[in-house]
């Protein structure tokens, strides 16, 4: 189980870093190689990484691996009422508790699928200018799933709020 968490952040480094690549047929690693499996290209990573380029790769500012050829990578940016922060006008969307006050999943599951369009075509757009840094990569943390209600602060306004069988059913809506 402790190699599943490295090799979805191997697989993501692979999808995030070489998106939009275009292929030269001449590759220095497997990994570079798209007509390889996922699989293979992430063990061929995993075996190159030092275990400190590994346990770097792990911090949401993950610096290049430029003997690997791999960039930086901001893995932080998030999507809880819309693409956040994005350097082009976007859906934005009321707070997760207001929307779930609504009990209305299949609106949710067409936030969560407008979110994941519009941040990949900004993903898409930077890629090809070049632009990396926080807030424009792919990864997009969802509302939290977590169910809470903590009596310092109220009703948790990140989440889709504290009834687990509502939460039940949007589970899959804020996992896009």
């Amino acid at each position: 189980m402790a190699k599943r968490p490295l090799r979805c952040l191997c697989l993501l480094i692979l999808v995030c870093s070489f998106y939009g690549c275009k292929p030269t047929r001449q590759y220095q690693y497997p990994f570079q190689d798209p007509d390889l499996s996922i699989e293979d290209r992430v063990d061929n990573l995993v075996s190159l990484l030092t275990l400190e380029e590994k346990v770097m790769q792990m911090v949401n500012n993950a610096p290049a691996i430029e003997r690997l050829g791999v960039p930086p990578y901001n893995w932080w940016n998030e999507t809880l009422h819309g693409v956040a922060r994005s350097p082009y006008p976007v859906t934005s969307y009321p707070q997760a508790i207001v929307m779930a006050a609504t009990w209305d999943t299949l609106s949710l599951h067409t936030m969560a699928n407008y979110c994941a369009l519009e941040g990949r075509a900004i993903f898409n757009d930077l890629q090809r200018r070049g632009k990396r840094g926080i807030y424009l990569g792919l990864t997009h943390w969802p509302p939290n799933i977590n169910i809470f209600r903590d009596p310092r602060w109220g009703r948790g306004q990140e989440t889709y709020g504290e009834d687990p069988t509502f939460r039940s059913r949007t589970k899959a809506a804020s996992c896009f």
